[in-house]
C-alpha cells in the first residue's frame, strides 16, 4: 500500500480543522506574536523590540494574520501614518488556545520561580489558570474524557478521511 506524504500547501483542503488551522498558526513565531497581542502589545515597533524578531519576519507574520482575519491593522497616527494591530473577533477566539498552551508551558517549562506571567480574573481578582469544562455538565475536560467521531456524511462536502483512528 502506497502512503502519500501530506504537503504543506495541501493542508488547506484537508477535512481536518487542526490541519487547516496550522496553515495560519503553524510556524514558531505566530503564537508568540499572538501571545503578545493578548498581553496588549499592538504596535509593530513594540512587537519587534519585545520579540527581537527581524522586521521582515514580523512583517510577514503580521500580514498573514491580517490576511486570515486574525488581526486588523488600524491607523493610530496620521503624519506619518502609523498602524497598530488589533485582534479581531476571530483573533480573540484564539484566547482558549493561547491560554491552554500557556497552562501547558507553565506546568512543564516554568523555572523554580513559577510561571512568568500570572493571569488574574477581572471579576473576582483571583489569579487563575483557565481550564476546559463541558458546557453542559461543567465536568473538567481532558484527553481521556473526550471521544472523537466523524461528522455525519454530507453529499455536498468531501468525505472526512482523517477522522478518529479507531
Amino acid at each position: 500500500m502506497k502512503v502519500s506524504k501530506m504537503q504543506w500547501d495541501g493542508l488547506s483542503t484537508e477535512q481536518c480543522s487542526v490541519a487547516r488551522s496550522s496553515i495560519v498558526l503553524g510556524d514558531r513565531w505566530t503564537l508568540v506574536i499572538l501571545s503578545d497581542c493578548f498581553l496588549g502589545v499592538r504596535r509593530f515597533d513594540d512587537l519587534q523590540a519585545r520579540l527581537q524578531l527581524s522586521r521582515t519576519t514580523l512583517t510577514q507574520r503580521l500580514k498573514k494574520l491580517e490576511a486570515h482575519g486574525v488581526l486588523e491593522r488600524r491607523a493610530y497616527q496620521s503624519k506619518p501614518v502609523r498602524y497598530e494591530y488589533r485582534l479581531t473577533e476571530k483573533g480573540r477566539d484564539l484566547y482558549p488556545v493561547i491560554s491552554t498552551l500557556l497552562n501547558w508551558g507553565d506546568k512543564y517549562y516554568s523555572d523554580a520561580a513559577g510561571p512568568p506571567i500570572l493571569r488574574q480574573h477581572t471579576s473576582c481578582c483571583h489569579d487563575i489558570q483557565p481550564i476546559l469544562t463541558c458546557p453542559d455538565c461543567a465536568e473538567l475536560i481532558d484527553a481521556r474524557s473526550v471521544r472523537a467521531r466523524k461528522r455525519p456524511a454530507n453529499l455536498d462536502y468531501p468525505e472526512v478521511k482523517r477522522g478518529p483512528f479507531r
